[in-house]
């Protein structure tokens, strides 16, 4: 059997709405970064002509920016995620410790 506490967690509607918009916002991104790597992964496989096209009159070419998005790209994502978390995910886990400490 589930500890007392533990059931009243469970059985709380803010625990369950907690859950589904975690799980649903932590697919969204995972859903994106793997677009963004496995894209990536792909025009290094398929597209070296345009990852090696010269950028104007220089030496650096376009695989150096887009590498380089799909690194800031990570880091914004992460960014978005804490973002949220901090925003809505720990008031309502505070609702949630609240009430089943009560």
């Amino acid at each position: 059997m589930l500890d007392p506490m533990l059931q009243r967690i469970a059985s709380n509607p803010n625990y369950n709405e907690l859950r589904t918009r975690r799980l649903r916002f932590g697919w969204t991104l995972t859903i994106a970064m793997l677009i963004v790597y496995y894209g990536f992964v792909l025009l290094v496989a398929f597209g070296k002509q345009t990852l090696a096209t010269p950028i104007g009159d220089g030496v650096m070419t376009w695989g150096i920016p887009i590498g380089f998005g799909v690194i800031l790209f990570t880091i914004v994502v992460t960014a978005i995620y804490v973002l949220r978390a901090n925003r809505e995910y720990d008031d309502l886990t505070d609702r949630i410790k609240r009430e089943a400490l009560k």
